[in-house]
């Protein structure tokens, strides 16, 4: 009996690998004329999330000037600090405001 089970284990295994190698050689050889993937959804997802982020800026901008605009009545708005970038900025047109940390109370 013992004989039986191993043989039987042996030969599963045996006809086990030998077609996993089969399909291994099939899947090689058909590898180079498949298609390749397409970059239509990482590309949609990039375009989504760019106009997304153009909306968001542009919505927060119009907010930040709305809130000035109620505070003081009539004068022009100054540039608005950028939201996640800390480093130094350059203005080519108009005023520069100091960083947060900077500026006095």
């Amino acid at each position: 009996m013992k004989g039986r089970i191993s043989n039987y284990v042996l030969r599963k295994y045996a006809d086990y690998f030998y077609t996993k190698w089969e399909k291994n050689i099939l899947w090689n050889q058909i590898d180079p004329y498949r298609r390749p993937k397409s970059f239509t959804p990482l590309v949609s997802i990039y375009i989504a999330a760019f106009y997304t982020g153009v909306i968001g800026a542009a919505i927060t901008e119009q907010l930040y000037k709305e809130k000035y605009w109620e505070d003081h009545p009539g004068e022009e708005v100054p540039l608005m600090m950028p939201s996640f970038y800390r480093g130094p900025w350059r203005v080519v047109r108009g005023d520069a405001l100091r960083p947060p940390s900077q500026s006095n109370p």
